[in-house]
């Protein structure tokens, strides 16, 4: 059907068939044959004819059709145009998941850079621990997410994109600052931690169960500012990332013991296997890989 209407602007506005078809690329009995095929699906005479064709009078109806006909054309175009576009602009929405030492201490800055990027692209971001993070993305509440702790790479694609440093925390003028450190010392604290199915707790519990470490007391808190906090005000040491330290060690309210041994952990971003990453979560994970060598 475009191609007939196409045809018939054409003969409108050349008023001629011959004209018509080499400006179109068409024979002359084609270009008869797509007005034919208008006429009889709008059961209407569109163009009369002379005896011997040489003139064309266009009919009330084929007046009404040629303008109708370069309005469809035009939408088509410019919607044809807008999809391109549209595919040069990253618009849409993206809901990012995150563990609680990426989602507060890490992804505020990277967000800052990424929407004035894709300032079209709308943004929901859920922060909660490792464990829940992963459910969602198992359930498709999240597109991604960055994580840190071990992941089952049985439900997931994961690309680590980052080498977190852990470090033992202690209150500012703690005794263990200023003396040789010492495992055995650390067996007499209390120690802080964040709960069952943090990324946190997992790296603190592998820290005390390599070194042999059973604490005295452990005493629970759902986030790694209240972790901080609790350490600043004397309740006990920690093993925690250094995006947590840094700020509280400027601040003189923590001090940081010098380990023996260097502690890493991965951060990683985690997609569902077998699904097709809308072009969001593509650029998204573009961005993430150039900021990190940055």
């Amino acid at each position: 059907m475009l191609d007939e209407l196409r045809t018939f602007i054409a003969v409108v506005e050349y008023k001629n068939f011959t004209k018509a078809a080499k400006e179109i690329n068409l024979s002359q009995p084609s270009v008869s044959l797509h007005i034919k095929h208008l006429e009889g699906y709008f059961n209407t005479t569109l163009i009369q004819r002379s005896v011997k064709q040489k003139n064309i009078y266009i009919t009330q109806s084929g007046n009404l059709l040629y303008e109708r006909s370069k309005q469809i054309i035009k939408l088509l175009d410019d919607t044809k145009g807008d999809i391109l576009d549209y595919g040069n602009v990253v618009k849409g929405r993206l809901h990012i998941g995150a563990s609680f030492t990426i989602g507060e201490y890490f992804l505020p800055t990277f967000l800052g850079q990424f929407t004035k990027a894709y300032p079209n692209l709308e943004l929901e971001v859920t922060i909660e621990n490792t464990h829940n993070i992963c459910e969602k993305v198992k359930s498709f509440q999240v597109d991604l997410a960055l994580v840190e702790g071990t992941v089952p790479s049985s439900n997931f694609k994961i690309n680590h994109f980052y080498k977190d440093k852990m470090e033992i925390a202690v209150p500012y003028n703690h005794y263990l600052v200023n003396q040789k450190f010492s495992i055995e010392e650390l067996r007499n604290q209390t120690w802080i931690s964040r709960e069952v199915g943090s990324g946190t707790r997992e790296y603190l519990n592998f820290f005390l169960s390599t070194n042999d470490i059973h604490p005295k007391n452990i005493i629970v808190f759902g986030s790694n500012y209240s972790v901080k906090e609790a350490v600043k005000n004397n309740l006990g040491i920690t093993f925690i990332s250094s995006l947590v330290t840094e700020p509280a060690l400027k601040n003189k309210e923590i001090s940081i013991l010098k380990t023996i041994e260097k502690y890493t952990r991965p951060f990683s971003y985690i997609l569902q296997k077998g699904i097709l990453p809308s072009k969001g979560t593509l650029v998204f994970i573009d961005m993430l890989k150039d900021y990190m060598k940055n």
